[in-house]
C-alpha cells in the first residue's frame, strides 16, 4: 500500500509541459501510452489537451500509481493505469502516442525512505519498485570491487572509480547502512578542494548505483527497441533524458531506426525561465520521432 506522505508529494510540475504538449500537437483520437507515469502530470495534460485521447499509464511505484489515480480520476474511464515496467509491456492496441520521461521523479527523492538521495539519511535503497529487486546495499556487498569499479565509472562517468571501489570494500558490508555514511565515503575519496564544488563528490556514483539497481539502461534499450511497434503509422514517440548516457542512446535509436523519422533534429531543452522556476528541468532533454508508414 502506498505511503500516504509520499503519494502527496507526486503532486509536481512535470518537466518540459509545453514542449511535450506542442509535440503532440496534431495528435488523432486514440490510445495514448505513458511509460512512466509518475503523479500523472504529463498524461493530465494531454487528456486536456486531446478529448479523443484514452490513457494507459504504466509505473512499477506504488505510491506514483495512487497519486496518479487521484490526480487522473476527473478523467474517468479513459484512463487505465497498469503496475509494469515498460520493458516488460506489450499494448492491447496500436497507440497514436507513446510518451517517457525517464529517471528519478522529484517526489522518489524527497523521500528518505527510498534511499535515492545522499542529501536525506535514508537506507541505501535505490529501488524503482520498493517490492522486487535487489537494493543498492545488496549490491555493494555482493559485487566484487573490479565490478563495482566498472559500474561506477560506466553507469556515473566517474573518474575516481576505482578508489571509490576499494573504499567500498573496505568499509563494507552495507545493506543495513544508510545513505550519509556512503556519501561521506565516496567525498572522502576526493582531494579536500574538489569536496567544495558545484556539484557533490557522491552525485556521479549514487546516480551509478541506482542506474545499476533498477537496470535503467537496459530497461531503456528495450523501450527503444520494441516501442516503435507499438505505434500506429504516423504515431509519435517521445522520450525525455536526464543525463547523457540516455540521451546518447535516445539519439542513437532514433537515427538508426528505419521504423522511425526523427521530428525533432536536436534535443529541446527546457527555456531559461522554465529552468529557474523548476531546476529539475535544467538537465532535461526531449527527443521526438514519428512512425512510419507501410512501405514508406
Amino acid at each position: 500500500m502506498a505511503d500516504p506522505a509520499s503519494t502527496a508529494l507526486f503532486d509536481h510540475v512535470p518537466v518540459l509541459a509545453e514542449a511535450v504538449l506542442a509535440g503532440f500537437a496534431c495528435l488523432p483520437a486514440g490510445l495514448l501510452i505513458d511509460c512512466t507515469l509518475g503523479g500523472g502530470g504529463h498524461s493530465a495534460l494531454l487528456l486536456q489537451a486531446h478529448p479523443g485521447l484514452r490513457l494507459v499509464g504504466l509505473d512499477q511505484d506504488p505510491s506514483a500509481r495512487a497519486a496518479a489515480a487521484e490526480r487522473l480520476a476527473p478523467f474517468g474511464d479513459r484512463v487505465t493505469i497498469v503496475a509494469a515496467n515498460f520493458a516488460d509491456y506489450v499494448p492491447p492496441e496500436p497507440a497514436v502516442a507513446v510518451l517517457a520521461d525517464l529517471g528519478v521523479s522529484s517526489p522518489q527523492l524527497d523521500v528518505a525512505a527510498r534511499g535515492f538521495s545522499f542529501r536525506l539519511e535514508g537506507p541505501l535503497d535505490m529501488r524503482m519498485n520498493p517490492e522486487s529487486g535487489e537494493t543498492a546495499g545488496e549490491l555493494l556487498d555482493r559485487a566484487g570491487e573490479s565490478e563495482l569499479a566498472d559500474l561506477i565509472y560506466a553507469y556515473g562517468e566517474e573518474r575516481l572509480s576505482r578508489r571509490i571501489a576499494r573504499k567500498l570494500k573496505e568499509q563494507g558490508p552495507w545493506a543495513q547502512r544508510h545513505t550519509a555514511e556512503l556519501a561521506y565515503l565516496v567525498a572522502g575519496c576526493y582531494p579536500p578542494a574538489a569536496r567544495r564544488g558545484r556539484i557533490h563528490p557522491a552525485t556521479r556514483t549514487f546516480q551509478a548505483l541506482r542506474i545499476a539497481v533498477n537496470d535503467e539502461l537496459g530497461v531503456l534499450d528495450k523501450l527503444l527497441h520494441s516501442s516503435p511497434n507499438w505505434l500506429e503509422p504516423g504515431g509519435l514517440l517521445a522520450v525525455i533524458s536526464f543525463h547523457s548516457l540516455e540521451d546518447r542512446r535516445v539519439k542513437t535509436a532514433f537515427l538508426a531506426d528505419a521504423r522511425l523519422d526523427r521530428v525533432t533534429r536536436k534535443a529541446i531543452k527546457a527555456s531559461p525561465e522554465e529552468a529557474e522556476a523548476n531546476p529539475r528541468s535544467r538537465s532535461a532533454r526531449l527527443r521526438i520521432s514519428r512512425r512510419l508508414g507501410e512501405g514508406s
